[in-house]
């Protein structure tokens, strides 16, 4: 899974659709597509790379904003680890490299389906690094989605 895709309840065949349709479009033929078990949520693995499908539906929106009616948010993922706070921990260190000493950062946390405590996932990652918080306007942002037992890092 590299996209995860909100939608309004019980639209997630529509939203199936358009982002089939979508990814289509954009060149991959066969994207692999699931309606989870939480009402609004998909998951999507594309051949594609997730960041650059986002920055080109983003174009899509500027120039025909109704050409997407049921996907609300299309978040990209760069790796998928089980809920766990050491192995996220240990995502967010392999993938931070592109944070440089003089970025500002924020850290958030989306969580559905599950118990873990945001604040001490916070503080484990934010250990690792020497840079400003920015909660309002970050250089760079750490996207933490926990999907029940599956958790998304980007």
């Amino acid at each position: 899974m590299n996209l995860i895709i909100t939608c309004a309840r019980h639209l997630e065949p529509e939203a199936s659709e358009e982002i089939t349709k979508i990814l289509e479009d954009f060149g991959d033929s066969e994207p692999k597509i699931t309606i989870t078990n939480m009402s609004g949520i998909l998951t999507v693995k594309t051949q594609l790379e997730p960041v650059e499908v986002v920055k080109k539906i983003k174009e899509m929106i500027l120039d025909e904003p109704w050409s997407i009616r049921y996907c609300l948010r299309i978040i990209p993922m760069q790796k998928f680890v089980d809920t766990d706070i050491e192995k996220i921990d240990e995502t967010v260190s392999e993938i931070s490299n592109s944070i440089t000493e003089d970025d500002t950062y924020r850290i958030s946390i989306e969580k559905r389906n599950s118990q873990m405590v945001s604040q001490e996932l916070i503080k484990k990652i934010a250990e690792k690094f020497k840079n400003k918080v920015s909660l309002e306007n970050p250089d760079k942002i750490i996207q933490i989605e926990i999907l029940g037992g599956k958790t998304g890092v980007s």
